[in-house]
């Protein structure tokens, strides 16, 4: 059935169907009630619930045209004698809206089909917030105009949502709601009661239901008293969200709402000649450059259009305003501009970059002059600022990448595993940049050929207590790109929650509780290794147990942990500090990688002599580190002694709370359950019987991870303001724990190949990376895909 659209008098006519005398009575009786009604407090609070009975609905809502005619109202009650006015604008784009302006009756079999929607008018949409908000599910809709009885003009709406059948309002039940509402505007004329009208631009966060009218009265005096925003008020005392503050500011205004982003690209080109002071006075901050104008963000779009201000600016531009929440606002200015509380003398970045100029340094010149340009204040603030920035916003890495000729120096900083771009640099300041980071960590200048390695102490040039490991590579074109890691001194995480599955915490427990022995910690450069390694230090760390670490560089810090950096230069490379542990009385060494054969042999020597000894390998698996370290040349006797586990780990990003749960079906079910069974095929009691072990893995699944009917959910990402719409935020752990048993001793010992080695720890309960991975996604924690990118084989 195709959406109805008619007119009161041809619904009228064309609903012949007949009642019966039940039927009949019950609709007079709503008719007497309406009749009889007080007032339209009344008729909207009470008799509304007759109505929606009458014609087998889930939900009807009785809609009055304010005096001015810009909004619908309706009357909720709240309590014995106070009512709660619920707004919503009148607009031929909303289905309640096209009803009244078109003064035409309604009649829609699912309010989601758009093409349903577009039969009755182009520009006709269904707004679903409430339903997102609320969780329920809008279907069918019947809406009918209440028109005054004498000149036809419009009073109000009648809406009518979701049969109880599940099926279209059928004819009778139009020409039912044609009487009532001629009924209704009877009595809305006999009544004739005033509708509250918008008072602030915050009026709209009540027809949303967000806030009742007495409350933002309430707030509003708050705000008065207090002599602070009412959005302040509305934000930390009704602890209303700031997105729902800015779609009221938006429909008030009739402009896009811009939430605040971290990722926000900072127009260099529109903020040139912008002061952060101007910006602030005035609240306007272009924000973007698209095809149809300049964005422009503000506080009240209707001041800065009739003041003409950002006209001023770019005469040449057509604007569009974006209005946005007053905390936002300023958020994203200490974004563009910087922090007012930044470190002295630091000025906001956008006026770094406008400072330091476009050609104040000529292409072919010479180190001497590069070096002059590198110590200028602008260009010193600036490398400063970058690094602030990206520590400020828990970045791992940044990228400096340069191009050749006028193209600008890109920088990006990478967070939770992805890159991200953060601002660029003029062409001619590219080699002073680079130089400035080569001077910051004692690194040859006039060394542009060959790759370099260094390290800041950031100390040295800010109050910022960090240290960068700083890597420079040269590039074609003649450039040099620059990739800085920020090791941020930080505290260990407990054991408990770094995401380890129940088997796992209690396995790897068990395993670096022994008094001596051998555990390596494996996996790529950024697995989180060392913060692994740091966390099991700290399970260990008690006042009887010495505790001895050699780590390049010292990233986390314990108290009770003496700790030794690396330095070359000055002969304290691993093996040499190895060796003076032996002779200072350790109870359990911790090595930052086993990287040579001697670093290997000293550590295997410690671990049969009375120490318990932990260390990282750059390996890909648990069963391939032991073949690693047998291919260093190790004793595969002594080595088997030593040994007391490996574990494998990954990192994949973690899903946002923004995250949507759904229920997975039987494809995608069996897809995750052949995919976690396909390394388990090879042993035997997989062998014996695929179907059955298969379906014992699926019976654990919806046991653990089951609802309450059985069925397991899985979730998908979303995107919101928090994650940056990218729908994941933060990272977890992914574990393959491979335990020293008697027979994978057996297989070190007969120098087994990695996959006989995989059998046996599998067959003792071993789970790979990846199917740790799919648990995590059973469990709700990350999807899939994530999984797959991090554990390929």
């Amino acid at each position: 059935m195709n959406a109805t659209v008619l007119t009161p008098h041809q619904a009228k006519d064309t609903s012949n169907t007949p009642e019966g005398s039940n039927a009949i009575a019950n609709f007079r009786k709503v008719i007497d009630k309406i009749n009889a009604a007080n007032n339209l407090d009344e008729i909207m609070a009470e008799v509304s619930k007759d109505i929606c009975a009458l014609f087998n609905a889930e939900r009807l809502t009785i809609y009055s045209l304010s005096a001015d005619k810009s909004c619908f109202v309706s009357r909720v009650k709240t309590g014995l004698d106070s009512f709660q006015d619920l707004q919503m604008p009148v607009s031929e784009k909303s289905v309640i809206g096209f009803a009244g302006l078109q003064k035409k009756v309604i009649n829609i079999e699912d309010v989601y089909n758009k093409s349903e929607l577009k039969k009755i008018s182009p520009s006709l949409t269904f707004s679903n917030d409430v339903d997102k908000r609320t969780g329920y599910r809008t279907k069918q809709m019947l809406v009918v105009p209440i028109l005054h009885p004498n000149n036809q003009d419009l009073t109000g709406v009648v809406q009518v949502i979701n049969s109880n059948n599940d099926e279209p309002f059928s004819a009778a039940t139009v020409k039912k709601g044609i009487e009532i509402c001629q009924a209704l505007a009877a009595a809305f004329n006999q009544q004739q009661q005033p509708v509250r009208l918008l008072k602030s631009k915050y009026d709209y966060l009540i027809s949303d239901a967000v806030i009742s009218a007495a409350e933002l009265d309430l707030a509003t005096r708050s705000a008065r008293k207090k002599g602070c925003d009412l959005e302040d008020v509305l934000a930390d005392e009704f602890q209303i969200a700031l997105p729902l503050i800015g779609k009221a500011l938006a429909l008030f205004f009739g402009a896009k709402y811009e939430s605040f982003r971290n990722d926000r690209i900072k127009p260099m080109d529109l903020l040139k000649n912008i002061k952060k002071d101007y910006v602030e006075s005035n609240a306007l901050l272009p924000i973007d450059e698209t095809k149809e104008g300049v964005v422009v963000l503000t506080l009240d779009p209707e001041q800065i259009k009739s003041q003409r201000i950002a006209n001023t600016i770019f005469p040449k531009h057509k604007i569009i305003y974006a209005v946005t929440t007053k905390r936002e606002f300023t958020a994203t200015v200490e974004q563009f501009y910087g922090s007012s509380q930044d470190e002295a003398g630091a000025s906001d970045i956008n006026e770094m970059l406008f400072n330091l100029g476009d050609e104040q340094v000529e292409e072919g010149s010479n180190d001497i002059e590069e070096s002059s340009a590198a110590s200028d204040n602008e260009l010193v603030k600036l490398v400063n600022k970058i690094i602030t920035d990206a520590y400020k916003m828990g970045v791992s890495d940044i990228h400096i990448e340069p191009f050749s000729g006028k193209e600008k120096t890109k920088i990006r900083f990478r967070k939770d595993g992805s890159l991200m771009p953060y601002i660029e640099i003029p062409a001619s300041y590219r080699n002073p940049l680079v130089t400035r980071i080569k001077i910051m960590c004692d690194l040859d200048i006039s060394e542009k050929r060959r790759p370099q390695d260094g390290k800041i102490k950031f100390r040295k040039f800010s109050p910022l207590d960090i240290e960068l490991r700083v890597a420079t590579i040269p590039s074609a074109g003649g450039v040099e790109d620059v990739v800085m890691r920020i090791l941020a001194a930080g505290e260990p995480i407990p054991l408990d929650k770094m995401g380890f599955t129940a088997r796992n915490l209690e396995e790897l427990k068990k395993i670096v509780s022994k008094p001596y022995g051998l555990f390596f910690v494996c996996g790529p450069t950024g697995s989180g290794k060392t913060t692994t390694l740091h966390s099991v230090l700290k399970y260990l760390n008690r006042d009887d147990t010495k505790i001895w670490t050699a780590e390049d560089p010292v990233e986390i810090t314990q108290k009770g942990l003496r700790q030794v950096q690396i330095n070359v230069k000055a002969g304290l490379t691993f093996p040499a500090i190895m060796r003076s542990f032996l002779r200072a009385d350790p109870d359990i060494i911790m090595v930052g990688e086993m990287r040579d054969k001697e670093t290997t042999s000293i550590g295997i020597e410690a671990s049969l002599t009375g120490h318990l000894v932990l260390a990282t390998l750059h390996t890909n698996s648990a069963p391939e580190s032991v073949i690693r370290l047998l291919d260093m040349g190790m004793d595969p006797f002594n080595f088997s002694d030593a040994l007391l586990g490996v574990l494998a780990q990954r990192l994949t990003k973690r899903l946002c709370k923004c995250k949507e749960s759904y229920v997975a079906d039987e494809r995608e079910i069996n897809a995750l359950l052949n995919e976690y069974c396909e390394e388990l095929r090879n042993i035997d009691h997989f062998k014996a019987d695929p179907e059955a072990a298969m379906q014992e893995i699926r019976q654990q699944w919806i046991e653990r991870y089951g609802d309450e009917s059985g069925q397991i959910v899985l979730h998908k990402p979303v995107g919101c303001d928090q994650c940056n719409n990218t729908g994941f935020s933060g990272r977890v752990g992914l574990h393959e724990l491979m335990t020293a048993s008697d027979a994978l001793k057996k297989n070190v010992q007969e120098r087994a190949r990695v996959a006989e080695m995989l059998v046996t720890a599998l067959s003792e309960g071993m789970r790979t990376l990846k199917q740790d991975g799919i648990e995590k996604v059973l469990q709700g924690v990350t999807d899939i895909h994530q999984v797959r990118v991090v554990c390929i084989k």
